[in-house]
């Protein structure tokens, strides 16, 4: 499993490979955290979030990777599978970016579906919206 300044090195080569214009409006970067972070709807500790797209009026536009997060998901995996995985979160986070300027919201509701489906497969520990 890759260090955290490796994965570091390698996120930023990942982002360099790409046309700055891109990044137009991603004013706060990208950042890589070291914590695991678990998304605040899970039923179980089974739902970790890997990267984030951010939009805040005092911190700007950023996206962060959590590397906790994808060092648990992908433990046992290797190296290449990793980076694999790293390019596939940052890019994700990155279109969030770019149909957040455009106006779109596609990516954003596959990710409501894929959490839908995550809720379809623990039916009995769903808890009530009102709760």
């Amino acid at each position: 499993m890759l260090t955290l300044e490796q994965t570091e090195r390698e996120l930023t080569r990942i982002v360099e490979s790409l046309p700055e214009e891109i990044f137009f409006e991603l004013n706060g970067g990208v950042l890589l955290k070291e914590e695991t972070k678990y998304h605040p709807g899970r039923v179980a500790d089974d739902l970790l979030i890997l990267g984030e797209y951010y939009r805040d009026r005092i911190f700007g536009r950023y996206i962060v990777i959590y590397y906790g997060s994808m060092r648990h998901v992908f433990r046992g995996d290797s190296d290449e599978v990793f980076l694999e995985e790293l390019e596939r979160v940052f890019k994700h986070e990155l279109t969030h970016h770019l149909e957040h300027r455009a106006g779109e919201r596609d990516l954003e509701i596959e990710d409501e579906r894929e959490l839908i489906h995550y809720y379809a497969n623990h039916p009995q520990n769903i808890k009530h919206i009102e709760d």
